[in-house]
């Protein structure tokens, strides 16, 4: 068989020939040939020829679908595989071809959209997070990553404030409840989601929500959310949310993947395990019952959770579709078609017809009558560019552990005279995660008539070990790591409580600290990099300092719960 991955760089044209084609459009499979012309379908049928000069594929007895989607996940450090190039790999060798990021900050969008762009991958939606104070989402890093918003005005003016970063959509952690194991106290009010829904769709952005009980499913309907990107799983469902749901033109993306009680990789006791298949079993009749009330389902897995690796948990959620009662055929609309349209990318791709994106997977069988057929992967195409299967020779970028090193911009990392650092990066909240967290205020204050410092104040949290900060990326995003070894150390200038801080310099691999203390007068402090020490625990990294893969620098405190804590810095550089 040929191999179509060179053709599309050389300009012919790709045949697809002697396929059963499942377009996805609710026409029955059919045997066709395809013809692929720069990154477009430019003929389907059983009559259409392959033109002079193309690659031909030979198809025969093998099944062509649209790309694959997947509405919900996480490029997380923390998921499986870890690294966005192996994300990316196990995403196009599973025939998914579109996916929706829901983990990254919008100061990353751009280096990350420009790092996809040189290296075989999924069509990757970048979604920004609104949550609201502690709420789910929220529990982690800063208002940077993730919005905070508790009211109608707050909502409308941090939509306001996401569009400049030209996010594709918005996710709204909505939804409080913490699935049993504790209280709902931090849910968004209907008033505040329905207001930033509004405020979305002026800015032509859809909004997908994590909601994952019956009435916050209502409130979400009421709201006009676009897509609730979890399943609703508290009890099943009723007629009155069910009506909600449809009144509101409300998708639905159960994301059964993650919440299957079969996966492997989570270690729960029995009672917990009983917890999780009762609310998995209502998971399964509740996607059916919207289902059957005529509500469309798409496919989302909250891929990059525990026990929930890219690309064949797309694939899974299939199945666990087909288990809830959707047929093959429905559940493989659901992850093509159905995906595509509440996205708003059905005129562009989702199916195969003429003139739509040649985003297609080959598959050895006949999914629509056996779903576990669509492991069965033969070639993927991307743009009409074939990036998996036999011959296949991918771009060194997706071998790469990260983003090509940079090297250091100079000297100054922040003499906080402006908005941003000197490095062009947007300044980061650094406190302690979790629903109760230290309540701090970073801002830029007068220190003389003509010079400006970075003031620090808070309140530490009810808990062990809380602490607060500053992260300056060296990067935007903290995306590209940087060289900094030009350098021998970083100084800066800084007075506080007395206590004693950190200086951190986070990195590809790991984090660092050293320990300065300060007064209530300015002094000079000066951490080489020798005498960094490498922190313990979750990752924490292996090996020497190398000073060639630097992401961030930081400033902390930690004082005992409940105490206060003071701390300014100036002209942080290095030395």
């Amino acid at each position: 068989m040929a191999f179509a991955g060179a053709a599309q760089a050389e300009g012919r044209p790709v045949a697809i020939v002697g396929a059963m084609v499942f377009d996805a459009t609710g026409a029955a499979p059919r045997l066709a040939n395809v013809v692929i012309q720069d990154g477009r379908i430019a003929e389907v049928g059983p009559d259409v020829k392959a033109p002079r000069g193309a690659v031909v594929v030979n198809a025969k007895g093998k099944a062509l679908l649209p790309g694959f989607f997947d509405v919900h996940t996480h490029w997380t450090p923390g998921g499986e595989p870890r690294i966005s190039p192996e994300i990316a790999n196990a995403y196009i060798a599973a025939g998914v071809t579109t996916v929706n990021d829901f983990h990254q900050q919008p100061e990353s969008f751009e280096p990350r959209r420009r790092w996809l762009g040189s290296m075989a991958a999924p069509h990757v939606n970048f979604v920004a997070r609104m949550s609201t104070p502690g709420g789910h989402g929220a529990d982690w890093a800063d208002r940077a990553t993730t919005k905070w918003v508790n009211s109608p005005q707050a909502a409308r003016m941090e939509v306001k404030a996401l569009v400049p970063y030209k996010p594709d959509f918005i996710k709204a952690f909505a939804d409080g409840w913490r699935y049993g194991v504790s209280a709902d106290n931090t849910s968004m009010d209907e008033g505040t989601l329905s207001a930033l829904v509004d405020e979305a769709h002026r800015n032509n952005l859809k909004v997908l929500t994590h909601t994952v009980t019956v009435d916050r499913g209502a409130i979400a309907g009421r709201a006009k959310v676009d897509v609730i990107a979890h399943s609703l799983q508290d009890r099943e469902i009723d007629q009155a949310a069910i009506d909600a749901i449809k009144a509101g033109g409300t998708a639905y993306a159960p994301t059964l993947a993650v919440y299957d009680p079969s996966k492997g990789g989570v270690a729960a006791s029995a009672e917990a395990r009983q917890r999780s298949e009762v609310k998995f079993g209502y998971a399964l009749h509740n996607v059916k019952a919207l289902h059957d009330a005529g509500v469309t389902i798409a496919l989302g897995t909250d891929a990059g959770m525990v026990g929930t690796p890219h690309g064949v948990s797309t694939l899974k959620e299939m199945e666990l579709l087909v288990r809830a009662g959707l047929t093959p055929a429905e559940a493989l609309i659901a992850g093509t078609a159905s995906s595509a349209k509440v996205l708003g990318e059905l005129d562009d791709r989702g199916t195969i017809e003429k003139g739509k994106r040649a985003d297609l997977v080959l598959i050895a069988g006949q999914p629509w009558t056996n779903i576990s057929d669509v492991y069965k992967t033969d070639r993927v195409f991307v743009d009409g560019v074939q990036v998996h299967g036999a011959g296949t020779k991918l771009p060194p970028a997706n071998s790469q552990k990260a983003m090509p090193v940079v090297k250091a911009k100079g000297p100054l990392i922040d003499d906080f005279e402006g908005p941003r650092s000197n490095y062009d990066t947007l300044r980061m909240d650094d406190m302690d995660g979790g629903i109760d967290r230290t309540v701090q205020v970073a801002q830029v204050i007068n220190r003389t008539a003509t010079d400006h410092a970075l003031s620090i104040a808070a309140r530490m949290s009810a808990k062990d070990d809380p602490n607060a900060g500053v992260i300056i990326p060296l990067s935007r995003g903290s995306v590209e790591p940087v060289d900094v070894r030009a350098y021998k150390g970083v100084r800066f200038e800084v007075r506080g409580d007395g206590g004693a801080y950190d200086l951190g310099i986070n990195t590809l691999n790991g984090r660092w600290i050293g320990e300065v203390a300060s007064g209530p007068d300015w002094r000079v402090v000066e951490v080489p990099f020798s005498a960094l020490k490498r922190t313990s625990g979750r990752g924490a990294g292996v090996g020497p300092w190398t000073g060639d893969d630097v992401l961030e620098v930081t400033v902390d405190g930690g004082r005992g719960a409940g105490e206060k804590m003071w701390l300014e810095i100036d002209n942080l550089s290095f030395y």
